[in-house]
Formats: C-alpha cells, structure tokens, sequence
C-alpha cells in the first residue's frame, strides 16, 4: 500500500525521527504492516517523510528498540515476531479448575508461548487513593498487597499489583509469599467470596519508575494501566487489582452482546 507524503505540522513538536517511528509503529499495531513483513525501504521512507537517511536510521533504531522490528546490516527490517498480543480480559475472571493453571497463564499458552509469574511481594500496605476508594477502605486504611510479574517467553509482561480487604484473607494462604495454586479466584471462591462481576477502568500512563523497571521499558512511551475491582456477592468488593503493560505491545478486547 503507498502511503501519502507526510506534511510537517508545526504543532507537532516532536523530532522528525520521533514523528516517523511513531506513524510505523501504528502501521505495525494496526496490522498494516503484519509480523514478519518488511518494512519499507530507507529511500521510501526518505521520500514519504521528505527526512535524511540518517533521520530515517534513528526512527528505526527506536522502533529496535522497542522490540517491535528486528534488522541487521545488509538486510532488510522486518517486524518481529509474536510482540503485538491481544488480551481478553473477560477471560481471566473465573477461577481456574481443579487442578488447571492460573487463567491468564493458560491463556498465553494457547498462542504457544511460554509464560510464568514472579511472585515480588506480600505485604499489609496503605493502597493508592483510587484502590482505597473501590475497597471501601478509609485515609490511611490497609490491604494486603500481593504484586507480581508476569513473563511472555521470558519477557516483562504485565506488572501487577492487587489488593485484598484484610478481613477476607487474614490468617489464609493468601498472606504467604507464595504462589496460590489455581490463582488467587480460586481461593477466594473457597473462602466463600467467588467473583461474580469485575469493572475495569483502563487509562493510559507514563510510567512511573519502578514501573519502567519492572517491564524493562523502552523509552518514554505510555503504558497501559487497568484498575479492575471484582466483585463477590451483595456486591462486595473482593479485590482491587491494578495491571500495567506497555501500550505499544498490548490491546485489550472486549466483548457487548447487546440486550
């Protein structure tokens, strides 16, 4: 597909090279350029943004970068490979079966790769205003935090970070650092709390530090950051979970069915 000439815009602040790895990188999310495709050529691109070849290079270079193409001396640049994932929420809210893994991981596994969790941290703590406000909780009021990473094919993936009224699970095996076996669902339905409904509140972000860290970022892109809050019955909130990915390699689908 030829792409018009792209026209400078002088309120767009941004370097040259900044602008043209930013219109590629929505080529490649949007799918118009699939993995495995090459991108176009540096005298193409030189062309359609009326830009230098060494202009040209640092674009690219930031999209290497980025993990979203690959390249090498003498041939040509290509998207990678199984970077742009989709993810369904919807599918991680029910408890996992007897037996089976936590959903998000059987989830990634059914495109093939390979996923595992870091369990970071458990610990009593004062949540963020916006968690303390969906727990019903006070200034000042306490949750337990369980954070966690999660890796594609060894890769930062999402961090994540939930929160549990501390008289839910106090005295359970969800105050130990350790890994609740089926997922932390599971143990709640057990509890007498399953999840029945869950509402996601989706911003993107500039991430923090540690959050930068975390996903080995690259970069000052945004991040995706889900505050879900689920729901058990009478609609008592069981959870709090705050996820962040970075948001050139993710999306989220979500599924209406009209009424």
């Amino acid at each position: 597909m030829t792409m018009p000439k792209a026209e400078p815009d002088a309120s767009d602040r941004r370097s040259l090279h900044e602008r043209i790895a930013a219109d590629l990188r929505d080529d490649i999310m949007s799918g118009e350029l699939p993995p495995g495709a090459k991108l176009p050529s540096t005298t193409h691109l030189k062309t359609r943004f009326d830009a230098s070849n060494a202009t040209v290079q640092k674009a690219l270079q930031l999209l290497k970068d980025e993990g979203l193409v690959v390249g090498r001396a003498g041939a040509a640049v290509t998207v990678r490979e199984h970077r742009q994932r989709t993810m369904r929420p919807a599918a991680f809210m029910a408890p996992a079966a007897p037996g089976e893994p936590y959903r998000w991981l059987a989830e990634a596994a059914k495109h093939g790769a390979s996923a595992r969790s870091d369990l970071l941290d458990v610990v009593e703590c004062c949540p963020p205003a916006d968690v303390r406000a969906a727990l019903g909780l006070p200034e000042g009021g306490l949750a337990l935090l369980r954070c966690q990473l999660l890796l594609i094919d060894d890769e930062p993936a999402e961090l994540v970070r939930s929160y549990y009224p501390l008289d839910i699970v106090r005295d359970t095996a969800m105050m130990d650092r350790r890994k609740i076996k089926g997922g932390t669902p599971a143990l709640l339905a057990d509890l007498g709390h399953p999840p029945r409904r869950s509402v996601d509140r989706v911003s993107a972000r500039i991430p923090t530090q540690d959050q930068y860290q975390a996903l080995n970022l690259p970069g000052g892109l945004p991040v995706l950051r889900t505050l879900r809050v689920v729901y058990s019955d009478d609609e008592r909130p069981i959870e709090a979970t705050v996820m962040v990915k970075a948001g050139h390699l993710y999306e989220l689908e979500y599924e209406f069915m009209a009424e």
